[in-house]
């Protein structure tokens, strides 16, 4: 599809795949196999020499047309879709990853995360330099003779640290680095990495993607040369972490409307922030988009609008936040991000709980935090809410 058309028309038509029955909506391929006219086309498209489906592992029509709408939107030469984020990531680096390599991540990074790079990839002889990527000298100062990939997430998870991309991917080509960017926070409709530089963005899309809370799924953007060894090596020999054809569908359907959907969230978010940065019960907001933020002016560069996250720790600590989320009426206490519904919840002990208490310290996650991923509800009344459980500390 042409990138000429706007983002709001790529996502409603790109990808689009046109079927035998003329349906205006791509139909689920629920088909685990596929069948070949003759031995020798079989042959061929195992071997790479024919384009065509063979199994559903390798790629599927439906997910085809998703994996070709988030490319038109991200700009970028293809895109790869998963079964979770995790997915997508953990496929990604089983296959650009060796033995012997050197990796540098945001000392920040979903838990998850934080738990396949620390504990399972170095099983396998693969090292992690943790630091802070808001600091670009600091990139430069932990860059070995052995490293290999430099891996960011901005707006980190959850306290929303910005990372300049544009100076990270100079510094990556200097050194010949892969660079790999966590987009989901983001999404594409806020920051393209790939046109910032990046050789990779990695996303869960469960979140923004989807959004609707009902799907479990994971994707990737880049070069094809790039994505197409990630499809055939790390998602199909290592992970097998594919997305099923009802999900790509669902995903499909929610990524139509990302649009308009972010705009709202983010509306919601800043007048949120806006609350919470005033009120004497706070002691700190983490949101891109107060002047206040310590990542304000990288995110005005690089981000079209600043998210709909929110992180901040009250005056009373732990207890504090434990209370507060126990008080409120109308969000939502539950992990994840991204759905219509407002979810709030306690990163030290969820999401993030597969840090050590040194590793949270190291990342600046402290116990009193409390993490908020706006919704689509009234504005009114998540304030309403808010203000009546803080009233209760």
């Amino acid at each position: 599809m042409s990138k000429e058309y706007g983002f709001a028309t790529r996502q409603i038509h790109g990808g689009h795949i046109k079927n035998s029955a003329g349906a205006l909506t791509t139909p689920i391929y629920q088909s685990s196999t596929f069948v070949f006219d003759n031995a020798e086309q079989g042959a061929n498209r195992f071997a790479g020499k024919e384009d065509g489906f063979i199994y559903t592992r390798l790629g599927n029509p439906t997910e085809m047309e998703l994996e070709g709408k988030l490319a038109a939107l991200e700009g970028s030469e293809a895109a790869l879709f998963t079964a979770s984020g995790m997915g997508a990531i953990s496929s990604t680096m089983h296959t650009l990853l060796k033995a012997g390599d050197h990796v540098i991540s945001s000392k920040v990074v979903y838990g998850c995360t934080h738990s396949l790079f620390d504990e399972g990839l170095r099983k396998y002889n693969v090292d992690f330099s943790f630091v802070d990527t808001t600091d670009t000298q600091t990139i430069v100062d932990n860059i070995k003779a052995n490293t290999k990939m430099i891996y960011v997430e901005t707006p980190a998870n959850p306290t929303l640290d910005v990372s300049d991309i544009q100076a990270i991917a100079k510094i990556a080509k200097e050194h010949d680095l892969i660079f790999v960017v966590d987009n989901t926070f983001a999404t594409p409709y806020i920051q393209q990495p790939i046109q910032l530089g990046a050789d990779i963005a990695v996303y869960s899309a469960t979140k923004y993607i989807n959004g609707h809370g009902d799907v479990v799924a994971g994707a990737i953007t880049g070069k094809k040369a790039l994505l197409d060894q990630i499809r055939m090596v790390g998602m199909k020999d290592m992970t097998g972490s594919i997305i099923s054809p009802f999900d790509a569908f669902l995903v499909s359907r929610g990524l139509k409307t990302l649009d308009i959907r972010m705009e709202k969230h983010v509306k919601n978010a800043q007048r949120i922030a806006e609350f919470l940065d005033t009120h004497p019960q706070v002691n700190k907001v983490y949101y891109p988009g107060l002047k206040s933020f310590a990542g304000y002016a990288v995110a005005q560069k690089q981000m079209a609008l600043p998210g709909a996250m929110i992180s901040f720790e009250l005056k009373g600590g732990r207890s504090a936040g434990e209370k507060l989320i126990n008080a409120v009426e109308l969000m939502t206490l539950a992990v994840s991000l991204g759905d219509a519904e407002t979810l709030i919840e306690h990163p030290a002990s969820m999401t993030h709980a597969t840090y050590s208490a040194v590793d949270l310290e190291k990342a600046g996650i402290s116990e009193g935090l409390v993490r908020l991923s706006i919704g689509l509800e009234d504005v009114e009344d998540l304030l309403d809410d808010l203000d009546q459980a803080l009233t209760q500390l």
